[in-house]
């Protein structure tokens, strides 16, 4: 999630410095480097940086990965006719992918953020904030929670998969 943060922190100085148009294209490439820097920055922190074998999870991470490169058109025709919508429909298709974390990785702060990003990306669409205000917007958000995480979480890893239920 942090290094997701720093995705959007990245389109948001250049939609301050350079153009919101660039700024479209820094976050579509930060977004491809999201996951292997998250994996270095987990593992610099002494943790897995992937899922365990065997969690019968697993494939969905993949299987939202491609939901969300086939959402990133959409995103991006938005961005043609009018750029300033295009950093809140990207909150929105991310903030519904974490709902899906909060099922592969057990908790439940994934509907939370995810909510986060729902609720950011609908106020600044209503207030037709500034491509780099939604994109800093998406980046605070992020960063809040990737500390949250790591605070509430701090010397464990987040569980693989969710505690089985008792019947």
């Amino acid at each position: 999630m942090f290094a997701s943060a720093l995705a959007w922190l990245a389109a948001g100085l250049v939609a301050a410095q350079v153009s919101p148009e660039r700024a479209v294209l820094t976050l579509f490439a930060g977004g491809m480097l999201i996951h292997p820097a998250g994996v270095l920055l987990a593992r610099a922190l002494g943790r897995r940086g992937q899922h365990a074998h065997g969690n019968p999870l697993g494939t969905l991470a993949l299987e939202t990965t491609v939901w969300l490169v086939l959402s990133m058109p959409l995103a991006y025709v938005v961005s043609l006719y009018r750029v300033d919508l295009f950093f809140p429909a990207m909150l929105l298709v991310i903030g519904g992918r974490y709902a899906t974390f909060a099922t592969m990785f057990g908790t439940r702060v994934f509907w939370i953020c995810g909510g986060a990003l729902v609720a950011a990306a609908y106020a600044l669409a209503s207030l037709k904030a500034t491509p780099a205000t939604a994109a800093f917007s998406g980046a605070a958000i992020e960063a809040a929670f990737a500390v949250w995480i790591a605070v509430t979480n701090r010397g464990e890893d987040v569980p693989a998969a969710p505690p089985a239920r008792r019947q």
